[in-house]
């Protein structure tokens, strides 16, 4: 799939106006964007987004972690902390649906803009709201990063090894989870509105999402007072479910843990008496064992090279996968084949940029990358300001020149 200006995606129609910065916020406008909102970043006159900077890969001073969250989108550039400014962003209001903001709760009610101030100008309007404990409750004043709402959730407690410190993924997870929740969010209050006619608040927090992705680990507390321990590359009493490493120093993963996966991996192994071995018969008698079944099967691993394995496995129907590094990636079939790797052409680079699909996929009116993200803050003032505010280049240039835009 190559970039398109196809607007039948399932969100044609749609318009969404997005503040803030980074990560989180932009995300879930880009999830959006992608399924064919018109998304209008806006960013203040001379402090532009910081993620158009960030990156490791630099070319020429640019950076491409922009085309990831960017993309698909228009940019104007916008002083909310004016009164002019604050009456165009109001007058844009009336002509969206949907606001995504990730400042710090109480910021756009400082700026004389928060949801009731939107509502009265369009009633419809919903407004998704990012922080890092949310709008409500006595943190939410606090200011809040991706890195810390995993520590705070105890998403991060459980990564790493026993008796070692929790590291962090090299990802914001925090951010990625919350622009998820976030556009899942933003879907839900648009059905609704179909229904009561009127916009709503979706309050996400970084903490929250990923305390969302805790699994049982609440209710396993509450009724039996089982803190979860971080367990290295396996799940405690889950087993086998480990990496495992072949002939040809691999790193595979092997997740056979239910009994009737465990009976085809012993078969497919050439051990099928495990599966009728009281230390290993079912779920229970494994976990208790996982240890000695993990060294059995890391030897015969040993003694395979990958693809060999894999395949072997994969005949079985044992779900076993080797762990890719990106470069591994950008040459999967499989994700070749569902167009979950794309080509950007950033117009700063001047040549394609290879990036993430678009997820999900859907058959009736898919998703699609139509840009790479705008090149500089403000390319689309005149696009915007003209078609949806019927400014003229004489306003546009006055505007400008008092800092407005």
């Amino acid at each position: 799939m190559t970039t398109t200006t196809d607007d039948t995606g399932a969100l044609a129609g749609v318009r969404i106006l997005e503040l803030g910065s980074l990560i989180a916020g932009p995300f879930a406008a880009r999830l959006l964007g992608d399924m064919g909102a018109d998304v209008i970043k806006i960013e203040a006159p001379g402090q532009p987004d910081p993620l158009r900077t960030w990156g490791q890969a630099e070319v020429d001073g640019e950076h491409v972690f922009w085309t990831v969250h960017a993309r698909n989108k228009r940019a104007v550039t916008l002083d909310l902390r004016t009164e002019t400014g604050r009456s165009m962003f109001l007058d844009l209001v009336e002509r969206s649906d949907v606001v995504v903001e990730n400042f710090r709760p109480g910021t756009l009610e400082r700026w004389d803009l928060g949801y009731d101030r939107l509502a009265q100008r369009n009633p419809r309007i919903v407004v998704a709201r990012v922080s890092g404990y949310g709008q409500t409750g006595p943190d939410a004043h606090r200011a809040g990063y991706a890195s810390v709402a995993e520590a705070v959730s105890g998403l991060r407690y459980l990564n790493g090894f026993p008796g070692g410190p929790p590291p962090r993924l090299a990802l914001s997870l925090g951010d990625t989870l919350a622009g998820v929740f976030t556009a899942n969010g933003v879907l839900a209050a648009l059905h609704a509105r179909t229904r009561t006619g009127v916009g709503q608040v979706v309050d996400v927090a970084l903490t929250e999402a990923c305390l969302a992705v805790l699994e049982s680990t609440i209710p396993d507390y509450d009724v039996g007072g089982v803190v979860r321990q971080p367990s290295g590359t396996r799940l405690d009493g889950i087993a086998p479910s480990n990496l495992y490493r072949s002939r040809d120093d691999v790193w595979l993963v092997i997740a056979a843990n239910q009994d009737t996966v465990f009976g085809r991996l012993a078969g497919a192994l050439g051990r099928p008496e495990w599966a009728a071995d009281p230390r290993f018969a079912d779920h229970l008698a494994r976990g208790r064992n996982q240890d000695v079944l993990d060294a059995a099967i890391a030897d015969i691993v040993a003694d395979h090279d990958a693809d060999e394995l894999t395949e072997t496995l994969s005949a079985a129907g044992v779900p076993t996968g080797r762990v890719n590094t990106v470069a591994d990636l950008v040459v999967d079939p499989q994700l070749r084949s569902r167009d979950m790797l794309v080509n950007h052409h950033d117009e700063r680079l001047g040549r394609t940029v290879l990036g993430p699909g678009v997820i999900p996929r859907l058959t009736g009116t898919p998703g699609s990358v139509r840009t790479a993200g705008p090149a500089c803050p403000g390319l689309h003032n005149a696009e915007v300001y003209t078609t949806l505010l019927d400014l003229t280049d004489e306003d546009l240039d006055g505007l400008a020149r008092e800092g407005v835009i």
